[in-house]
């Protein structure tokens, strides 16, 4: 099979990619699509060929073959693979769209139109949402697969070398003869290795957006709190309205520039405070 139409396909979005995304891609085409390419195939190319059962009733070998390989790993991984990798296409033509919005936005209203994104290749609004769903659905990709394999060979990744068959058209139990078994057993617990560590990088990406995401979204308010309960050390200036003395009852004071208070409290006390400096200076 050849893979390379995959490397053309996420080699954009790394464009759009997070560090831990990067981490990601690199483990799956070096350590999952290489392995798959250059030794998987070949040490599973000739698994139906070299089972060997020791009895020629016609159909009792497929039988077994199918009764301890219900499905390839080859097969399976290759799926797996193909359905990992495809949610990151969803981000590339979400910018791809918006991108092109863009395009046609200036086209109907001018060059110096007032953009629709500020960056259309950042993360934010929807692309935000595309992007974690992608990462969830690429995690969720990975564990159903793992759950699946362990379903359909019970846990067992090691390779037996010799297997008893009893299944008809078997005329008794039988031994069944599995090649490469040691090999099988390796490949089988690396895969399975690599499929958790990128579920983990996708999971950390994942707590690292949603993170980051509320962080942003908290800073603005800490910051307007702090500016709220703050108060200057100086009076800022006021200025007396026309024809009122500073001392009748009817003088109205009109502020030039202050930051809002929380409570009528401390306004009250802050005001008495700056009326008392500007009647000392008078």
């Amino acid at each position: 099979m050849n893979w390379s139409f995959l490397q053309g396909l996420l080699s954009g979005v790394n464009k759009y990619s997070t560090a831990l995304s990067r981490i990601w891609l690199s483990v799956v085409f070096i350590f999952r699509v290489l392995v798959y390419v250059v030794a998987a195939e070949d040490v599973w190319d000739d698994e139906q060929k070299d089972f060997i059962c020791n009895t020629r009733q016609p159909g009792c070998t497929n039988v077994c073959y199918d009764e301890f390989f219900p499905v390839s790993h080859v097969r399976l991984w290759a799926l797996q693979l193909i359905l990992v990798t495809c949610p990151s296409l969803l981000v590339v033509m979400h910018v791809a769209y918006r991108e092109e919005r863009e395009r046609r936005h200036r086209l109907k209203h001018g060059p110096n139109a007032t953009s629709l994104y500020d960056n259309p290749t950042k993360k934010r609004g929807g692309l935000w949402w595309t992007y974690l769903l992608s990462l969830v659905f690429k995690a969720a990709v990975d564990s159903g697969f793992l759950y699946v394999f362990h379903r359909l060979y019970q846990g067992h990744y090691d390779m037996p070398r010799v297997v008893a068959c009893s299944e008809s058209p078997c005329p008794h139990t039988v031994d069944c003869y599995i090649s490469r078994p040691t090999e099988k057993t390796v490949f089988t617990y690396f895969m399975v290795a690599i499929a958790v560590v990128c579920i983990l990088l996708n999971l950390s990406e994942v707590a690292y957006l949603v993170g980051k995401r509320c962080q942003e979204i908290c800073r603005p308010r800490r910051r307007r709190s702090r500016r709220q309960t703050r108060l200057p050390e100086t009076c800022p200036p006021y200025a007396l309205s026309p024809g009122e003395h500073p001392q009748s009852g009817n003088s109205v004071l009109m502020k030039a520039g202050s930051a809002a208070v929380d409570t009528a409290q401390l306004m009250e006390n802050y005001l008495l405070r700056c009326l008392c400096q500007d009647l000392s200076n008078l």
